[in-house]
């Protein structure tokens, strides 16, 4: 004869759960105030026409504007800050007016960049994308000699991502015989 399993159920007293959410919000919504000071900083000094493009690499991503002026009155200005300032390696502020040097435009245009992401080699070459990219817009012949120097290409190099079972991307666990 089958016997039937009866079960009991005992309340289990739980400890209250912290709410993580409220954190996150207050951090969210201080992130933003910084975010709005910041374009308030990069509008000023720029008026007028302007041509915009979207430079890429890794994990950065950079809007760029070009303002085209009669004199070049001010530096670059990358999130709010002059160019010297934010990239304090002089190749990678370089990197970022190479496209108009090369061009020939170096003293028509006033730059603002905003860019996030990656780290500041990856943001460099993402802006200098961009303002390649901005120039085109304003002047298509220059296509070519900009593709020629390696201004228009999109470095499309990221990390690759982990996979399940191994140590990082690629890297397996080590084997041992015995």
């Amino acid at each position: 004869m089958a016997v039937k399993k009866t079960t009991t159920k005992t309340a289990k007293a739980k400890a209250p759960v912290k709410k993580a959410p409220a954190v996150k919000e207050e951090k969210v919504v201080k992130e933003a105030k910084v975010v709005k000071k910041a374009e308030v900083k990069e509008s000023k000094g720029f008026a007028g026409k302007y041509f915009y493009a979207v430079g890429k690499r890794k994990t950065s991503i950079a809007q760029v504007r070009i303002y085209e002026v009669d004199k070049v009155t001010q530096e670059p200005v990358i999130n709010g800050k002059e160019l010297k300032t934010y990239f304090s390696i002089e190749r990678h502020s370089e990197m970022v007016k190479a496209p108009l040097v090369a061009a020939g435009l170096a003293d028509r245009f006033e730059i603002s960049v905003k860019v996030n992401g990656g780290g500041i080699m990856g943001q460099a070459e993402a802006a200098r994308l961009g303002v390649a990219r901005a120039v085109i817009i304003f002047d298509e012949t220059l296509k070519k000699s900009l593709k020629d120097l390696g201004f228009l290409t999109r470095d499309a190099r990221i990390v690759e991502r982990k996979k399940p079972g191994k140590r990082k991307a690629r890297r397996s666990p080590q084997w041992a015989k015995r």
